[in-house]
């Protein structure tokens, strides 16, 4: 069975993913650039970015990257992900929800991925109040996982396949709570502890107190976190890669509608498919 990513990834999709994700990258790292005591606001950062992401959905739909099926499918797939990130309950780094992104957005490709990142944290924080500040930071965390474990290599399969996404899935869950401290860090401690960012002083200086913080303070929820999504990944890969696949295959997303004339041609493209 061949397939393809649904949203097709082109010059116009780099342009504006690169772009987004610069601003909102400026956003999580202005701590080790500032050199003054006045805190921005950061979060201009995120309504710009944010900006540049709704555009890319919106060139997608208009220029058929993006098909009817495509944003049904988005749909259902966001209020899965929304729906499972409560089930955590709190709980220290129990957060079921990242398995069905990184899985999705390995079939279905990186453009897809990013929306699907945006689309469902909004979502799930709206279904559970998780709206504030920290919320843009959210977004792009998720977007970030969503995009990279689309660009995985596409042709691994079997076995292969399911390490690199086991290994992909520790990554990004060691990488969601690098970010969401790079957010918190600066608000935390005030300016006046050893841990805490010095406005104006050397990269080197704020990113060895920002390690130490990052270390004493997050490893309790980021290594159980890996440890769960990679479980999860590992136990539901196979059926969840098929089912999303054969639904890629039959739902042939952003494929053109062709009315054949007669029995026999329609007869002879479904076994050409079946080949393929």
């Amino acid at each position: 069975m061949k397939t393809s990513p649904i949203v097709i990834f082109n010059r116009q999709t780099y342009l504006v993913l690169a772009c987004a994700s610069f601003v909102s990258l400026a956003g999580f790292l202005w701590p080790f650039f500032i050199h003054s005591s006045t805190i921005p606001r950061t979060t201009m950062f995120f309504w710009v970015a944010t900006v540049l992401a709704i555009f890319l959905l919106v060139m997608k739909i208009s220029n058929d990257s993006l098909d009817a099926k495509s944003i049904a499918l988005l749909g259902v797939l966001t209020a899965v992900v929304a729906a499972l990130r409560p089930l955590g309950a709190g709980a220290v780094g129990i957060e079921p929800m990242w398995f069905v992104l990184i899985l999705s957005a390995r079939v279905f490709g990186p453009s897809f991925g990013f929306i699907l990142g945006l689309t469902s944290i909004f979502t799930s924080a709206l279904l559970t109040g998780g709206l504030g500040p920290w919320l843009g930071y959210q977004l792009f965390a998720g977007a970030w996982i969503g995009l990279f474990a689309g660009l995985l290599p596409r042709r691994l399969r079997g076995k292969q396949e399911i390490v690199i996404l086991v290994f992909y899935s520790v990554c990004a869950a060691l990488l969601f709570g690098l970010l969401m401290d790079l957010q918190f860090w600066p608000w935390a401690l005030g300016l006046e502890n050893q841990l805490s960012l010095v406005p104006g002083a050397s990269i080197a200086t704020n990113f060895h107190r920002f390690i130490i913080f990052h270390f004493a303070s997050s490893m309790a929820w980021d290594i159980p976190r890996a440890i769960f999504t990679s479980a999860l990944v590992i136990v539901s890969a196979p059926a969840i890669l098929s089912a999303l696949r054969r639904t890629e295959f039959k739902a042939a997303f952003v494929t053109p509608i062709e009315f054949l004339a007669n029995k026999e041609s329609a007869i002879a493209r479904a076994k050409e498919q079946r080949v393929l």
